[in-house]
């Protein structure tokens, strides 16, 4: 039996295999190690090693060398949503030609009506000086040539050039520069190949708690060290949640084949407040591959920035039927547009014409985009890029306030994972990382004097397996895994309806049943438990688009085709 069973019945949780080979390898590894386990105490856990994780890191351990930051990351440091980034980092630098104000319009607009006002001015005016760290720390956006300015681009929905960028790897530049970064402090270790199970709180005490349970308290996490098979009890006096989004939930995405919302599915088990899961934001333009790989390959907004237009197959426009800023409208716009020339025109992909474009600028700005087109044989000043839209972003999340506090004490959260007022319904291009690294300095700043007054919880429990077995067949789990992302492509996709939400949510129950007895009566795995923080996550999204009965940003199903202006969150 294990800890998450003590005394309350959990509500549906999550998925994704990385490989059958590795399921094995693991469970041969696993058979050795069934009962081990260690405890460790630590002053911050922080779960997650990208932007947000680090950024915090970094501003802790400088401010305070005599804590201890662990930072966990369930594969190595380097691997994370911020990786894959490619478009760049938004922020107002140029105040000749831009403002706060218009970085602020442009955001709203976005986001549909659901913004939170006074978030988004906090994160457009401090954003800047975030910026600001991270190239003092390293960073080597683009500059203009020969020009000490930087080369600023233009993404879709901002009014101006305002997206500093390192050609099209930024995420990975933004990466490189904070690992080096956090390197320099002895008091930040970073555990790599530890995946953290569930939050700890005092439901493992033994006391009932419940969504609505005053004083929730989180107490550290209970991890699975994936090198040598224990399940360690860590104990932490605050624990801060980067741990990214959940695009594997889809069977065509952008995101890493960690994605699986283990955050998010962590604190709803933990019985945290969740909130606006509808919001999952389709990225427009990811490379068609005709092999049918599911896991995609983005062209980035910046290269529409940069005059790339969407186009038909026969190279006509399609795009001033839908919004006057054509290819540069909001990405919530654009891709229900592709989706729907598509089906119109019963094609499996659109086009992004870069025919016209200057040959030297585009390759010296997306040198990755252009070599992976060639690999597949798309020369981009030849033939047009074939593109489909494809899962990019969670816009809700772990509900925060200004702070970055989540609604169960001493826990914090930072990133893709959290659903801070910013985006609202739809994320505006580039504000994601700018919104990591606002929030991830205002923890630091409100742990300031906190961390000292919080012990340690000594008496959790460590995780108990007693009764548990291998699984008998590991088509169980790779199998739920192929239903679930099925499920949720075909019914709770781009476009939505009141029967698909039925229809998914009814078989997503059917697999929550299934894998939680797999749970159950099985050792754990990084598999199963994916399995269940997706299954968490899919039923979150469903659930939360059948009760907005409107169409709003991302969200847009058939019943309801238009606004109700008095629907403002979901919160779960």
């Amino acid at each position: 039996m294990h800890p998450a069973g003590l005394g309350q019945k959990l509500e549906p949780c999550g998925v994704f295999s990385c490989c059958y080979l590795s399921l094995c390898f693991y469970l041969l590894l696993r058979s050795n190690n069934i009962c081990k386990m260690s405890r460790i105490k630590t002053d911050v856990l922080v779960l997650g090693s990208g932007i947000a994780g680090l950024t915090f890191a970094i501003k802790t351990a400088r401010k305070h060398p005599k804590h201890r930051i662990l930072v966990l990351t369930k594969t190595e440091e380097g691997e994370s949503n911020t990786r894959y980034a490619q478009g760049g980092v938004a922020a107002v630098w140029n105040l000749e030609k831009d403002n706060f104000e218009k970085h602020v319009a442009d955001t709203l607009d976005a986001g549909d009506g659901l913004c939170d006002e006074a978030i988004v001015r906090i994160v457009v005016e401090e954003g800047p000086q975030r910026v600001q760290e991270i190239i003092d720390w390293g960073a080597r956006f683009d500059k203009e040539k020969g020009s000490d300015d930087y080369d600023l681009a233009r993404e879709g929905g901002h009014s101006e050039h305002r997206i500093l960028h390192y050609k099209d790897l930024t995420g990975w530049e933004i990466q490189r520069t904070l690992m080096e970064e956090a390197k320099k402090y002895p008091n930040i270790e970073v555990l790599e190949h530890f995946f953290a199970l569930d939050l700890i709180t005092q439901h493992h005490l033994g006391h009932m708690v419940i969504r609505v349970t005053p004083g929730i308290e989180c107490y550290g996490c209970y991890a699975l060290n994936k090198q040598n098979g224990e399940i360690d009890t860590i104990l932490a006096r605050a624990t801060v949640l980067c741990t990214g989004g959940g695009g594997q939930v889809y069977k065509a995405t952008i995101n890493p084949v960690i994605a699986t919302g283990d955050g998010v599915a962590m604190v709803y088990r933990a019985k945290g407040r969740v909130e606006n899961m509808e919001f999952m934001q389709f990225h427009p333009t990811s490379l068609f591959n005709p092999a049918g790989k599911t896991h995609r390959f983005l062209v980035s907004e910046a290269v529409r920035g940069f005059g790339g237009v969407l186009k038909t197959e026969e190279g006509e426009e399609f795009m001033q039927h839908y919004d006057e800023r054509l290819s540069l409208a909001p990405r919530d716009i654009v891709a229900r547009a592709i989706d729907s020339e598509m089906k119109k025109r019963g094609t499996e992909c659109m086009y992004l014409d870069c025919r016209h474009l200057d040959k030297e600028g585009f390759i010296a700005h997306f040198p990755t985009i252009y070599e992976k087109c060639l690999s597949l044989g798309i020369d981009p000043f030849q033939q047009m890029i074939p593109v489909v839209p494809a899962c990019h972003y969670m816009c809700g999340g772990i509900m925060v306030d200004a702070m970055g506090q989540s609604s169960v004490a001493r826990l914090y959260a930072a990133g893709e994972c959290t659903s801070t007022g910013l985006h609202g319904a739809n994320r505006l291009a580039s504000n994601s990382l700018l919104e990591a690294m606002v929030f991830a300095h205002r923890i630091y700043l409100d742990l300031e004097g906190k961390l000292e007054s919080w012990g340690f919880q000594d008496d959790i429990p460590d995780w108990n397996a007693e009764g548990t077995t291998e699984p008998p067949e590991m088509v169980l789990i790779t199998q739920s895994i192929k239903e679930l992302k099925d499920i949720m492509s075909y019914y709770v996709g781009i476009v939505r309806s009141n029967i698909r939400s039925k229809r998914a949510l009814d078989r997503l129950y059917l697999l929550y049943q299934e894998t939680e007895e797999l749970y159950k009566t099985t050792t754990i795995s990084p598999q199963l438990m994916e399995l269940r923080n997706l299954i968490t996550i899919a039923y979150l999204i469903t659930r939360s688009a059948s009760h907005r009965h409107e169409s709003r940003g991302l969200h847009f199903t058939t019943d309801y085709p238009g606004q109700l202006p008095f629907i403002e969150h979901s919160v779960l």
